[in-house]
């Protein structure tokens, strides 16, 4: 039994749909967190909505916000624990990305993925394992989990674009390089990258701007 993601949700600036954005949050964030980006977005992705679920889980080791997973090294759970709690996330995400595209009548191709830190994380676990591909998927300041497992259990494989902060103390920088590699021998073709340059465990506005041109050119607008 899958979990329903409490969504919060940004209208088309036109009034109307022909995509969606969907933002995943980081660790002890919630979907407002990230919501906040559709206010620069939305002037130019004007037919797009933006969505952003809350994680499933209270989070141990932020009282106010959400986990998709445990965090061993913060909350003291098990790997177990942690593996176990990103599978149940990764059906709960996948039952709310089949129902953004029933209930908005949207194709996958339509859709895009913007993930920070643990919604990095679980954007770059759940979509290639997804049966169709996304437009594409923006992955800040995250990391590939589990990388010698996806070339036997890829499905699919969209583009992604890779942004990570030079003086990230939280997720280590190398984590880029090392999904960029991951993905690339699993049989990605659409990888890119981009370092911010000064920044630490955040989004900066050049990533987002780098961010933004790589959805427009996924979503056919560019």
């Amino acid at each position: 039994m899958t979990r329903a993601l409490n969504a919060g949700r940004r209208e088309p600036l036109s009034g109307e749909m022909r995509s969606a954005v969907i933002f995943l949050h980081g660790y002890g964030a919630n979907g407002a967190d990230l919501l906040g980006l559709a206010d620069p977005l939305a002037e130019h992705l004007p037919d797009t909505l933006f969505l952003a679920p809350d994680a499933p889980e209270a989070c141990a080791g932020a009282p106010m916000g959400f986990q998709w997973f445990p965090f061993p090294w913060i909350d003291g759970s098990s790997e177990e624990e942690s593996r176990a709690g990103l599978m149940r996330a990764a059906d709960d995400l996948n039952a709310f990305l089949d129902g953004v595209m029933v209930d908005e009548d949207l194709l996958p191709e339509q859709v895009f993925v913007l993930g920070f830190s643990q919604g990095t994380m679980m954007a770059l676990h759940v979509l290639p394992r997804r049966e169709d591909p996304v437009a594409g998927i923006a992955a800040f300041s995250g990391r590939l989990l589990e990388p010698e497992l996806l070339q036997d259990e890829v499905v699919s494989r969209p583009p992604v674009l890779l942004i990570h902060g030079d003086q990230d103390d939280v997720v280590p920088p190398q984590s880029l390089p090392q999904a960029a590699e991951a993905l690339q021998e699993a049989g990605w073709s659409d990888v890119y990258a981009h370092i911010m340059k000064g920044t630490a465990h955040g989004i900066a506005p050049d990533g987002l701007q780098v961010a933004l041109a790589f959805m427009r050119d996924r979503l056919g607008l560019g």
